[in-house]
């Protein structure tokens, strides 16, 4: 079984499941604001993702993606710019205002990745604010263009839902940072280096709280959306509480990130319910 433990990690590796969460919160966003999603968007945002989440672990320094010895980094590389091609194909039936969104996260991306400040390498350099730039580029492809691409306006509950995901993924940030502290470097600044590993965790059940707790601020409460982000708050705290600096890599990386798979399933299952 050594090959399904290859094709695994390399969609692991290859950002494919990152992607499909992003696609998934996409598509949870249509259900709870009652929208609907526009194809060529979501499969922009699916294959976007890869290309960008890769670029940004792999490509920061040009050269190294561009002129790749390793064979498996060659892979994910040539699966990269496919992906690239494809997400370009769809963009070709955006809007105006869906491509001054992508625009603008773009270029939030390109802060994250790319050297601004001096003696930094880039804004990741920077610790605590490489997740809330994070959780900014994600509220804002997965909620607001979301919404911008289908033409409907940006209500009150549109800028609710953005609060809410912008929270979401602060939350599901917080696991990978302290998995990462074995490989952070001292001066790195990041959320359980400031505060420690359990003040972290206890940071993260207070943003699952208010997460929770801001639906009450919608003009418009579906049960879909109260019972989805009632149970969805429920398997944030769950994480939070199993996180520890022993984790393997792959509890953040495939459990902790397939929650929002997880979550657009049950939104499917309460659809049919409620």
């Amino acid at each position: 079984m050594g090959w399904l433990r290859r094709f695994f990690d390399f969609y692991l590796d290859a950002s494919v499941h990152v992607a499909l969460s992003t696609l998934c919160l996409a598509y949870a966003t249509g259900i709870v604001l009652g929208v609907q999603v526009d194809v060529h968007y979501a499969l922009f945002l699916f294959l976007g993702t890869i290309a960008c989440y890769n670029f940004v672990k792999y490509g920061v320094e040009a050269e190294k993606y561009i002129l790749v010895a390793n064979t498996y980094h060659k892979n994910i590389q040539l699966f990269s710019f496919a992906a690239l091609g494809l997400a370009g194909y769809h963009a070709l039936y955006f809007s105006l205002e869906t491509w001054l969104g992508i625009g603008f996260a773009v270029v939030l991306t390109g802060l994250y990745a790319l050297p601004m400040v001096p003696k930094k390498r880039n804004l990741r350099s920077l610790g605590l604010l490489k997740i809330i730039l994070v959780a900014l580029v994600w509220a804002l492809t997965t909620v607001m263009v979301v919404v911008v691409s289908t033409g409907e306006p940006l209500t009150w509950d549109v800028w609710v839902e953005g609060v809410q995901r912008f929270l979401l993924v602060l939350v599901l940030l917080i696991p990978f940072e302290i998995r990462d502290l074995k490989y952070d470097g001292p001066n790195l600044g990041t959320l359980p280096q400031r505060i420690g590993v359990e003040k972290s965790k206890k940071l993260g059940g207070v943003l699952t709280l208010v997460f929770f707790f801001l639906v009450f601020l919608k003009d418009d409460i579906s049960h879909i959306d109260l019972y989805g982000k009632g149970i969805m708050s429920v398997l944030l705290l769950l994480s939070m509480a199993v996180t520890s600096e022993d984790r393997t890599d792959y509890h953040a990386s495939f459990w902790v990130e397939g929650i929002p798979i997880l979550w657009l399933v049950i939104l499917y299952i309460l659809e049919g319910w409620v």
